[in-house]
């Protein structure tokens, strides 16, 4: 790339806060338009290709090429989307950038990708997925005590709007998978924004979401403990070791919650829920702690069928002798975790074990997730 186009891009980046001065075209990227394509807009009048790669495709990333017009504002055009939560990056002669006319980014490990959302009426995914003139519940970045880690570590808390302090309410603890933190639900889930939709539409009870650090080597998420701004790579701090497993500790969370916040404090009133390495998360603390929670759901779980069949038997025994009222299995039927999820299937068929199983189409990916929350949070506390 030459000094004179990454310049251009720099400069395009910082200055449309002064538009009016009319430097330059006044660019709108993207545009949603009425008949579900959307318009991408880049100003690179130096460049020699440009394109903008996201998630278009209903399986895979998809590549669009930018045409050049003559005040050099690259666009491109897809077809009419479906109404989802997309995300996407320019990609100028061969380096990736973000778009520098959109403000709205999100993190997932390392990467930093834009997002929009489509919606066509009040019942689709776009509708959810947004913001919307409803009660908005209080979304919390709490540090807490692990005595069982020996650490300060920080969970994300969300409080629906009718949390006054007083009432009591049921809680869901939701957990990510590998390379996430306690930021990957609220930003790359909408679990604020999922969670106040269902709620104002009365398909969801209001609850209590709890969103930990699943990683117990990791305080809290890159730049927010002592160890600094440090490049997020899923597997950072990993070979220092830790005092305990996730599960292991997971009780020190549901102490810390019920302490401190008004909770149903019995187990008809507690779920947990994660996404793959969540997943395996969830599967693990359904075994240490048969009797805590009533509700658990598994999506696109990493249940890995343990070497000691002889103790997962009696756990597995005494997990479903305790009645649970749901174990709930969820995953795209292009995941590379399915076989995983179907051994664990076999298990649970031979022994007669009930339980819930959803398939869709896609893979290992959010747009899944967020379709899992969705179903699985209005399973939940309903008498």
């Amino acid at each position: 790339m030459t000094l004179a186009l990454l310049c251009s891009l720099m400069f395009a980046a910082a200055s449309y806060g002064q538009q009016a001065l009319g430097m330059r075209p006044r660019v709108t990227s993207p545009v949603v338009n009425q008949d579900g394509t959307v318009t991408f807009n880049l100003y690179a009048p130096e460049a020699k290709q440009v394109s903008v790669t996201g998630d278009f495709a209903e399986i895979k990333q998809e590549t669009l090429p930018m045409t050049r017009q003559e005040n050099g504002v690259w666009t491109a055009t897809t077809a009419a989307l479906a109404p989802e939560l997309y995300s996407y990056n320019m990609n100028v002669d061969g380096q990736r950038f973000i778009d520098p006319a959109n403000s709205y980014v999100n993190r997932d490990i390392s990467t930093l990708s834009n997002i929009f959302i489509v919606s066509r009426s009040a019942d689709d995914k776009g509708h959810l997925y947004q913001v919307n003139d409803v009660p908005h519940g209080t979304l919390s970045r709490v540090w807490y005590d692990s005595p069982t880690l020996g650490q300060q570590r920080r969970m994300t808390v969300y409080l629906p709007a009718a949390y006054d302090g007083k009432k009591r309410f049921p809680v869901m603890y939701l957990l990510h998978g590998h390379g996430g933190d306690e930021t990957a639900w609220g930003d790359l889930g909408r679990t604020s924004q999922i969670m106040d939709n269902l709620i104002a539409e009365g398909r969801a009870v209001p609850m209590i979401v709890v969103m930990p650090n699943g990683n117990p080597t990791c305080n809290a998420a890159p730049g927010w403990w002592h160890e600094g701004m440090y490049t997020p790579d899923g597997n950072a701090f990993r070979d220092r070791g830790a005092k305990a497993s996730m599960e292991e500790s997971f009780m020190d969370i549901v102490n810390y919650v019920d302490s401190h916040y008004k909770t149903i404090r019995k187990r008809s009133a507690r779920a947990v829920t994660g996404l793959s390495m969540g997943g395996g998360h969830t599967f693990g603390i359904s075994r240490l702690y048969p009797e805590t929670f009533d509700y658990y759901g598994l999506q696109s779980a990493a249940a890995r069928m343990p070497k000691d069949m002889e103790s997962f038997d009696r756990q597995m025994e005494r997990l479903f002798a305790s009645k649970p009222r749901l174990y709930w299995i969820a995953i795209g039927k292009d995941d590379f975790l399915l076989q995983m999820n179907n051994d664990l299937r076999t298990y649970l068929d031979a022994h007669h074990y009930p339980y819930e199983y959803y398939e869709n189409d896609g893979g290992h990916i959010w747009r899944n997730w967020r379709i899992y929350l969705t179903m699985f949070a209005q399973r939940l506390f309903r008498e």
